[in-house]
């Protein structure tokens, strides 16, 4: 993926940086349409920082845009779907492999986004829990990294809890573990993973104890590969 201007190609649907173009038809689904993309809310610093730049990663992780306008329509097996300043937002991953164990979510609400992401990440025979997380809310960015100091505190029953210094983030998904999705392994889509693409999460945002934010959304996105 090109980081700078992120634009990939998958049969006849297009997806880059001004929008969607999609043409799919098979046995199950006829989906075509467009959909356009407001000015994208990049990071003014790469998520992953430093790591960014480390060849022993798996994976790297770039978010394009936290938060940004999508107007179109989609015509879905007969019926018109209507995209009229919705939200969207648009990450990606560069690399062969996903990690074999990683907790991610996302979502929006009216004030601001959120993504959040820890991943065991491999460093020759040892391994270390990487995060990395972003809160925007009403104007103000509490941003968690490995290379500021976060750490995961636990991970248990569809609930992370990661702590940088004095602020603590949890995310907890309400619900059952989702959807199966295909992942690379060595570069291979060979690997099933179980995603929530749209359920109940909450979150909540602590500082010594006390709560600066919260939110119980059912719009949120989770992926939760850890053992039991």
């Amino acid at each position: 993926m090109n980081w700078a201007s992120p634009r990939v190609m998958l049969g006849e649907n297009l997806f880059c940086p001004h929008g969607v173009a999609l043409s799919v038809r098979n046995a199950r689904w006829n989906i075509q349409g467009v959909l356009r993309f407001g000015p994208l809310k990049p990071l003014h610093i790469p998520i992953m920082g430093p790591f960014e730049l480390m060849p022993f990663m798996e994976c790297s992780h770039r978010i394009a845009s936290m938060k940004h306008r999508v107007d179109g329509t989609l015509f879905i097996n007969g019926k018109f779907v209507r995209f009229e300043n919705a939200e969207g937002y648009i990450e990606g991953d560069k690399g062969c492999s996903f990690p074999r164990e990683y907790a991610w979510s996302q979502c929006f609400f009216p004030e601001g986004s959120l993504m959040l992401a820890v991943a065991r990440v491999p460093v020759g025979p040892i391994a270390f829990s990487g995060v990395i997380a972003l809160l925007q809310v009403r104007g103000r960015e509490y941003r968690f990294a490995s290379y500021l100091g976060a750490r995961l505190v636990s991970v248990r029953a569809g609930r992370v809890e990661i702590r940088q210094g004095c602020l603590v983030l949890i995310a907890e998904r309400l619900g059952q573990a989702g959807q199966p999705l295909n992942a690379p392994v060595c570069g291979g889509m060979t690997r099933t993973i179980r995603e929530n693409l749209c359920c109940r999460v909450r979150y909540q945002l602590r500082k010594d104890g006390f709560i600066l934010w919260e939110l119980e959304t059912d719009q949120a996105s989770f992926e939760l590969e850890y053992p039991c």
